[in-house]
């Protein structure tokens, strides 16, 4: 029997439904005759894959110290599972309740989580993704603690109005035995005792259960007869209680800063109390009180003196100062600061078992903002190195770039320079979170994370494998010094955006070169090298960059080349908290640049042990934001000829502005003097002024001017956005519309390319290129004339030709890539990566340029397709023709937030994240639909800045501050994913039990069990109101199993009957059609029988 398969039908409906949208191929179909499509929609899928980062606002923590796997639980209800190095896992509640206490089954592969919403789970970790097998709503009262004792299957659940419920976490049903408030305390006090802020039982009578209420109030319950053996009370509120291993002694933490600890059989008052910050007075009084102990521990030591570990306590007089955690060994007490507020702590001990020695060895200190190891077992109290990517939000992440496949050298290389940045001073001992074992996938190709973050660092992730790890971090800010002028007093009430925060980064893996812009709108240029370079001094270069109207030389469309047009002139320095370069620098404002209000480009080379000095720093008072950035595209068309090595710098402003430029030599120059004359357009000041002194004269770099423009001498409507700009009432519109020119004076450049192609029609040899998109959709093609003699290289300059408009599309140009004639996605081009500061043999050895398109133009053919898509459309545009083969409407209601033309395993496509939330995959050439699908709506502008797309159908954005979300668009990767993804559950074999000794089994000194069966049972304690709690069979058990397969096969038969019924009716439409057909064709002959004469005449005589 030919199996179904209803995806196929999904794509006949979506080809018919796209067609309607679609242009009708131009005059002839033979591209898609030529460029043969592979991609379909059986291999697109999308689904997460991998959640990296710290968990944002940790509310709770639990440790298996058999497994040795650690669990965080968050305000918004997620879990994340952290294993040896490299093994995380991440899952969610239902909703968005906070966690409140986290519970492991030691060694059964379980977890028992409780929310604020008052349900508890069960989560079954013995799978690769956990799954809740069940839950347990409760409706009349509130969870406030939970207690689950070591290999017991009968959980304690504290409530709110000071009872405790038992639950059975293997059935997960209530048990009739309950422990009410008003029987525990009986008459020890007159008012409600509070909330239950602690329950445990005793280490040596399992029978023995120590309920803390929070008014002060403990109280030791035996579970055989039912009733209180012992009440303990005292003044201030308790916030946790903590056993010694014995069971003969427990310790009390409180609201005023002190500890009280009480022997189990003297309940009058407290054997000590302790105020561990507090101050002595010598008349013998009370010490002050002290803020609140959250939480102690309670560890011993065979050889040792016993460990107690808290956190909070301080003084009040101690304003300003970080949230402590505390360390108590015998007469010393260690007090570790820390970065952040602490959320709780755990001590790691080598045995489960709580009633035997507990050699506490580590303390986990969850913070609200990092995870925290502190090692007790050496002087000094060392932290361990943390393995995990917890320092994503070390700074905040203000943009991010996702490189999939990138050359395999590369990861090492970043490793080798990273290395040198580790810090000293940790614990020398192994990661103690060592559990579960690695993935086993099949994914190997490597993959780099970029992250630019507020402070204006850069940092490189090890992205390969589903893992994620740090290789090197590049501070920006290093480069510039901040000077604030006395006279200005920075508002308190006004936040100034840190000036160094990158706002959007270019890289270029092949040739390793990095460009930076921040929200000051400074560039700086990077190229990687092994070898460290250390400049000391800043060199700097200052360009014009006013353009007026009046002086515009207009380049005529039929291709008149323009070259660059240097005009001296002032420049402004900068202002308010915008970076200034080092104080070593050389630069110089006149009365006249400060008049003028001229913004300036400069030019600095940073002193960063990563980089090879190239550097540029834009400064542009009057736009706040560089509109788009792009890096090294253009490196090999300008040869590399010149020993100075060359520099290319692409930027586009909203005035539509294109810089780059070539590092000729050091020279001596003169300053630049004070002028009065505005530039034809925007210019770079050479500097070449003579009338200066030799006293103006410094060292500075020269930047070679290669091209100056404005493309307001392109298009006349471009004029009045240079003046409406000017006045501050720049605005961006997303608005399909091309009929107003009020808009179009607005239009402002949104992306550029650069590549060697066929940028006018009926060209034969592609030449370099460079292609604007605007914000309404125009995109305009320039192209560019390198002398093409190496000794001319550096005596000629290079021109440029407007080529005019190659098409327009609704909405604001994103994205343009170039295939070949092939289908192939033609590569930027760009020279392989050579160490600049290596050896000269060394270099010329290692250099090689990768090859750019070889295809060119015959008479009438056309030989390369551009892809270009737009906020709400995609076309392919044929060249040299020019013609439109394909177009495509993606959106009509929302619009494109990123779109890239990226590459799969299987081919080519262009990829789309729309603000609808919706994420879509379109084929090439024919722009077909290969997936849509509605995953994530918009809420968050962090979404927006941070989403990207990769090759190989991977994907990514800033889900949470502090977190970095992975997803796969790719059925292969979805098909592998199970085996990529790590186990947190391994078999391992329990500790054996402390062996109780001859005399203590003799004389029952030893631990006595408890058959909670008998107590707890339903055939002992009855059942429990089924309107105290409803039960709730997860997903992940048998009865939820059952159901959704049921669902699943009412969904098939259902779908099955529809399709028979429909086929029914089909069928029977085709009989009445051949019906009326036959009937049709009957009534023809007989009309044409009695047309004719003889016809007639039978007709007659039959009369």
């Amino acid at each position: 029997m030919k199996k179904f398969n209803i995806r196929k039908v999904f794509d006949g409906l979506t080809a018919v439904s796209s067609s309607s949208s679609s242009a009708s191929p131009q005059p002839s179909n033979r591209e898609n005759d030529i460029i043969q499509e592979t991609l379909q929609s059986e291999h697109f899928q999308l689904c997460k894959t991998v959640r990296h980062g710290f968990p944002y606002q940790p509310s709770a923590m639990a440790f298996d110290p058999v497994q040795k796997i650690l669990v965080i639980g968050t305000q918004s209800g997620a879990l994340r599972l952290f294993g040896r190095a490299g093994l995380e896992c991440y899952c969610q509640h239902e909703g968005n309740s906070a966690v409140i206490q986290l519970q492991f089954l030691i060694n059964e592969g379980a977890l028992v989580s409780a929310l604020s919403d008052d349900s508890i789970h069960l989560w079954n970790l013995r799978q690769k993704i956990p799954a809740i097998l069940h839950s347990l709503k409760f409706n009349r009262e509130r969870i406030t603690f939970c207690h689950l004792p070591f290999q017991s299957k009968w959980l304690y659940i504290g409530t709110e109005r000071g009872n405790i419920h038992i639950v059975n976490v293997e059935s997960f049903t209530l048990s009739g035995y309950v422990i009410m408030w008003n029987k525990a305390i009986e008459l020890s006090s007159k008012n409600h005792p509070g909330p239950v802020v602690h329950i445990s039982d005793n280490p040596m009578d399992e029978g023995k259960l120590l309920i803390g209420f929070e008014c002060g109030i403990v109280v030791l319950w035996d579970l055989r007869s039912k009733k209180a053996d012992y009440r303990y009370s005292y003044d201030e509120a308790i916030h946790s209680v903590a056993w010694h291993h014995e069971g003969k002694q427990f310790v009390c933490s409180h609201s005023d800063g002190t500890l009280t600890t009480w022997n189990v059989r003297s309940p009058a008052k407290p054997a000590q109390i302790i105020t561990p910050h507090g101050k002595q007075p010598r008349d013998g009084r009370k010490p002050d009180p002290c803020k609140p102990i959250l939480k102690v521990e309670y560890k011993t030591a065979k050889a040792g003196e016993p460990f107690m570990v808290l956190s909070g306590g301080l003084s009040y007089d101690t304003v300003g100062r970080r949230a402590c955690l505390t360390v108590m060994h015998g007469k010393s007490t260690a007090v570790l600061e820390m970065d952040y507020p602490i959320v709780d702590f755990l001590t790691l001990c080598e045995t489960p078992y709580p009633n035997d020695y507990q050699e506490p060895y580590a303390v986990v200190v969850l913070l609200e903002k990092d995870l925290v190891v502190v090692d007790l077992a050496q002087t000094g109290y060392p932290s361990f190195e943390n393995p995990y990517p917890l320092s994503i939000h070390e700074s905040p992440v203000t943009c991010c770039e996702y490189f999939a496949d990138c050359p395999a050298e590369l990861i090492p290389a970043l490793y080798s320079v990273g290395s040198r940045q580790k810090r000293q001073g940790y614990s020398k001992k192994e990661w103690p979170i060592s559990g579960g074992n690695w993935g086993q996938g099949a994914q190997s190709y490597p993959e780099i994370i970029i992250t630019g973050h507020a402070d204006g660092s850069v940092k490189f992730w090890d992205a390969s494998a589903l893992m994620l790890q740090v290789l090197y971090k590049l501070k920006t800010a290093k480069v510039f010094e901040k000077v604030t002028a006395k006279e200005e007093k920075p508002s308190p009430d006004v936040v100034d955006e840190d000036p160094f925060a990158i706002h959007s980064l270019s890289w270029c893996p092949e040739s390793r070169v990095l460009c930076l812009a921040a929200v000051s709108a400074h560039v700086i240029v990077y190229r990687f090298s092994k070898h460290e370079v250390t400049t000391e001094t800043v060199q700097l270069l200052e360009v014009r960059m006013q353009c007026e109207l009046n002086d515009v030389d207009s380049l005529e469309g039929g291709g008149e080349q323009a070259s660059a047009v240097s005009t001296p002139g002032a420049s402004s320095s900068p202002q308010g908290s915008t970076p200034q370069p080092h104080p070593s620098s050389s630069s110089t404002s006149s009365s006249e640049g400060l008049r003028d209000n001229v913004p300036c480009l400069k030019y600095d080379q940073p002193a960063l042990p990563f980089a090879q000095a190239v550097g540029i720093w834009f400064q542009y008072q009057e736009m706040e934001r560089c509109v788009c950035l792009c890096a090294v595209t253009l490196v090999v068309w300008l040869q590399w000829q010149c020993p100075g090595c060359l520099v290319v710098l692409f930027v586009v402003f909203g005035f539509g502005c294109v810089l780059q430029g070539q590092e000729q030599s050091t020279q001596t120059v003169p300053r630049l003097p004070g002028g009065t004359g505005h530039p034809a357009a925007v210019g770079l000041c050479d500097g070449n002024d003579g009338g200066a002194t030799s006293e103006d004269r410094c060292n500075i770099f020269v930047l070679k001017p290669l091209l100056s423009l404005s493309l307001s001498s392109f298009c006349p409507l471009w004029a009045p956005a240079l003046a409406d700009a000017r006045d501050g009432s720049f605005i961006h519109s997303r608005s399909s519309s091309m009929g107003s020119i009020d808009r179009e004076a607005r239009e402002v450049i949104s992306s550029l390319h650069f590549f060697e192609t066929l940028s006018r029609k009926n060209e034969l040899v592609p030449v370099p290129s460079l292609w604007l998109g605007t914000s309404l959709g125009t995109v305009l093609a320039i192209s560019l004339l390198v002398p093409s003699a190496s000794e001319l290289r550096l005596q000629q300059a290079v021109a440029v030709s407007f080529c005019g408009s190659v098409v327009r599309l609704k909405g604001g140009i994103l994205r343009m890539a170039v295939m070949d004639s092939t289908g192939s996605l033609v590569p930027p081009a760009c020279e392989s990566w050579y160490d600049p500061n290596a050896p000269e043999e060394e270099r010329e050895r290692t250099r090689s340029r990768r090859p750019t398109s070889p295809s060119s133009s015959q008479e009438n053919q056309d030989c390369q397709y551009a892809v270009v898509c737009s906020e709400k459309q995609a076309k392919v545009v044929a060249l040299p023709s020019q013609n439109c083969i394909y177009d495509h409407n993606i959106t009509e209601t929302s619009f494109v937030l990123r779109a890239d033309v990226v590459i799969m395993s299987a081919g080519i496509c262009v990829a789309c994240f729309c603000a609808n939330g919706h994420i879509m995959t379109l084929s090439l050439p024919s722009l077909r639909p290969l997936l849509d699908v509605n995953y994530l709506p918009l809420t968050d502008m962090r979404i927006a800045r941070t989403f990207c797309f990769s090759n190989l159908g991977q994907a990514l954005y800033l889900t949470s501050p502090m977190e970095i979300q992975r997803l796969t668009y790719s059925q292969e990767t979805c098909d592998n994913l199970q085996e990529m993804l790590g186990e947190l559950f391994t078999p391992v074999e329990t500790p054996e039990a402390p062996n109780r000794g001859f005399f203590k089994g003799l004389f029952g000194g030893g631990a006595q069990s408890l058959d909670r069966e008998d107590l707890f049972g339903e055939l002992a304690a009855g059942r429990a109101s089924r309107s105290l709690a409803q039960h709730i069979p997860g997903p992940g058990s048998m009865e939820g199993m059952k159901g959704a397969a049921s669902g699943v096969v009412g969904e098939l038969a259902r779908a099955r009957i529809a399709l028979d019924e429909r086929g029914q009716k089909l069928g029977e439409l085709e009989e009445r059609t051949a019906a009326m057909m036959a009937s049709a064709d009957a009534f023809s002959r007989h009309a044409h029988d009695v047309s004719s004469p003889a016809g007639r005449a039978l007709a007659i005589r039959g009369s």
